[in-house]
């Protein structure tokens, strides 16, 4: 059995999915949560992949069918959106986040995407290097702006 298979997340993955991004993930958003991921699931079914350890080598902590890496692939239909690019420290540096982000771009080349963007925490060392080996650059001039949709409208604080 190989060490990891990448697969969709189900319903059914939901809680440890959450408990994986407390572990493995850098920070936290308002959508990190069980209604959030459902609404994920529900609208886009195969945006969340999962690399789930198939019983091979396995590590610490990595029984069959525990999750190894995730991320989130998500398409509008006009750009590539990346999110939640994680692998479980004891799981990292054996190729599972090269593999998610190969699945990643298979899945916008095939609905027509020419370009992915990736969430970065400016603090994120880690994360920056691993973006960067993949082949992605930050982009200076580009600053995120965020409203939580239940704010009041009105000049941000």
């Amino acid at each position: 059995m190989s060490e990891y298979e990448l697969r969709a997340a189900r319903p059914e993955d939901i809680d440890a999915v959450l408990a994986f991004w407390a572990e493995a993930a850098e920070g936290t958003s308002i959508s990190d949560d069980r209604a959030g991921v459902a609404r994920l699931l529900e609208r886009d079914g195969a945006a969340l992949i999962l690399a789930e350890s198939g019983g091979g080598a396995e590590g610490e902590g990595e029984g069959e069918g525990a999750i190894l890496g995730t991320v989130i692939a998500g398409w509008d239909g006009w750009r590539c959106h990346l999110y939640r690019l994680a692998v479980h420290p004891a799981a990292r540096r054996r190729g599972i986040g090269t593999a998610l982000l190969d699945a990643a771009h298979a899945r916008f080349a095939e609905a027509g995407g020419r370009r992915a963007d990736a969430m970065v925490l400016e603090h994120n060392d880690l994360g920056q290097a691993a973006w960067r080996a993949a082949g992605y650059g930050r982009e200076e001039q580009w600053r995120r702006w965020t409203r939580p949709l239940d704010a009041p409208a009105g000049p941000a604080a």
